[in-house]
């Protein structure tokens, strides 16, 4: 997908406060249409808030919400045509999945015969038509978050909210899900805003991430920038793993900065952002960027070092690696040489795999 998208979804300056307490502070943020846009953060970080907000179900402290141009703020939150996925389902319990799902049409005051038919297209989106008498309390937690997302999509809503709608599930069933709901996304063109703590998800789900920090966004960009390219410290310790060494620049030339470590060595990295000569910085260098060797090599970045672990994780080895001023993690190839403890190496990784991060 390529950016800028026409903007669909504004908020315009979104402060909200509970109390004495700001839990979004003056935040601009614009959607596309059909756009599949993740909120992702730790608890408490303003995610969840401003989801709520856009649904209606909190009203903004001050600033203003644009769905197509038009303030919704003072609009109802059932005259908003939103969509809205919860982790908790939310489901009927004394009502059939058709009936579950029928139930945003008929407050609508659809005829019978309509309602039928997009009940129908609806479970046959989410694979579920042959299920259609069972109650809630008959499927498995799959399933019934798939009736949760037949019935946000059987009205077929302008915008679908999600907000942690697969945290209730096991590992292997989640994974499935995430890929799901984007084959929907791409089939069906939604407009999609997901609000999540799970790295991975974002990444895997989404067309942009928006990184929240203390209900700010610290960055939001491609799955691809946020994770190689982290504009602050917190996006790239939050975002996966990370090696994190502090150093001051010596020189910028173009998108190059050299870097000197406290150990005297100089590494020569990628810049995120403006940064002078004289500024400490850290550069954040992720894990599987990392190659080892017994001998220094070409490569234009080494560090010498030691193995102080060496872990099987199964899909990947995991190395830690020591010295007296900078420690590192290299996550290798599961067919990688295994460097026993006490070896000495050469840590080895290139300009473009490293970033400078002002402090």
């Amino acid at each position: 997908m390529e950016y800028p998208l026409a903007e669909f979804i504004r908020f315009d300056r979104i402060t909200k406060f509970y109390g004495s307490l700001c839990v979004v502070e003056n935040l601009d943020l614009g959607i596309g249409k059909g756009e599949f846009v993740s909120l992702l953060g730790p608890s408490g970080s303003g995610k969840t808030t401003l989801l709520m907000m856009l649904a209606g179900f909190e009203q903004p402290t001050s600033g203003a919400i644009l769905l197509d141009g038009a303030a919704i703020n003072a609009v109802p939150t059932h005259k908003r045509d939103m969509g809205v996925v919860f982790q908790s389902y939310a489901l009927f319990p004394h009502m059939t999945v058709g009936e579950n799902v029928a139930f945003p049409l008929q407050m609508r005051g659809l005829g019978r015969a309509e309602i039928a038919g997009r009940v129908k297209r609806a479970l046959d989106m989410v694979q579920l038509s042959a299920l259609s008498e069972r109650r809630p309390s008959q499927l498995s937690g799959g399933q019934q978050q798939r009736v949760a997302l037949a019935r946000a999509l059987v009205f077929e809503p302008r915008v679908v909210l999600m907000d942690e709608p697969l945290g209730a599930l096991d590992k292997q069933l989640r994974e499935q899900m995430q890929l799901d709901i984007r084959d929907l996304h791409r089939r069906l063109g939604l407009t999609i805003v997901f609000v999540t703590h799970d790295q991975s998800e974002a990444l895997t789900m989404s067309d942009r991430v928006a990184v929240f920090n203390r209900g700010r966004i610290e960055q939001i960009g491609t799955p691809r920038q946020v994770y190689d390219e982290p504009a602050t410290r917190f996006v790239a310790e939050f975002i996966g793993e990370t090696n994190l060494v502090e150093g001051v620049v010596e020189a910028v030339e173009g998108a190059e900065a050299t870097v000197r470590l406290s150990s005297g060595a100089r590494i020569v990295s990628a810049v995120s952002a403006p940064v002078a000569s004289g500024q400490p910085v850290y550069l954040s260098i992720r894990p599987e960027r990392v190659d080892l060797s017994e001998t220094r090599g070409e490569a234009r970045n080494v560090l010498e070092t030691e193995v102080a672990d060496f872990v099987y994780q199964g899909d990947h080895l995991r190395v830690q690696l020591q010295n007296d001023a900078h420690p590192l993690i290299a996550k290798l190839g599961r067919r990688s040489r295994e460097f026993p403890p006490g070896t000495k190496v050469y840590a080895a990784f290139s300009a473009g795999d490293c970033r400078v991060i002002a402090p």
